[in-house]
């Protein structure tokens, strides 16, 4: 139980205060909802950056951290593409109509723990440790990854429809 409470009581307060978004989002996006593009591209920015900016974290003897982060991100990209995010597009505001969803309240908190737990054992001096850092390396190249196919995936969608509408 210390271990637990050590661990929380290290934690950053930014990182409580991104948990609070990401649950206030995800449970806003169990309701069917109107937003402008712009808002829909916020949590997958958040984990993009969250995702890159792990690259450079920690000791790297070799390449193969990167590596990890490369595959991960490519192997996931498609997945962000291919996860369907069904919407309408408002003809007079352009804003997207969204159905509700338990699907980005469940996402967001699994992002977040799986990123959560990377920042844990790199911070518990994983330096030694380099199957460590390779793991942690995977899980941010694949949260970059999917999100980065699911942000290229609704931009191309949203511009398809409102093409449409023209």
């Amino acid at each position: 139980m210390t271990f637990a409470y050590e661990i929380l009581i290290h934690t950053p307060v930014w990182v409580f205060a991104l948990l609070a978004f990401l649950v206030w989002q995800g449970i806003k996006a169990m309701q069917p909802r109107t937003t402008p593009i712009w808002r829909a591209l916020i949590v997958p920015v958040v984990f993009i950056v969250w995702g890159v900016s792990r690259i450079g974290f920690g000791h790297q003897d070799s390449a193969w951290p990167l590596v990890a982060w490369i595959a991960a991100a490519l192997a996931l990209m498609p997945l962000g593409i291919l996860t369907p995010r069904p919407f309408e597009v408002d003809h007079k505001s352009g804003e997207i109509i969204r159905p509700g969803s338990a699907f980005g309240l469940v996402r967001n908190l699994t992002v977040f723990g799986l990123q959560y737990a990377v920042g844990v054992i790199s911070a518990i001096d994983a330096g030694d440790r380099a199957l460590a850092i390779i793991v942690g390396r995977a899980v941010s190249g694949a949260t970059a990854g999917y999100f980065i196919g699911s942000t290229i995936a609704l931009v191309v969608a949203y511009r398809r429809k409102r093409a449409a509408d023209s």
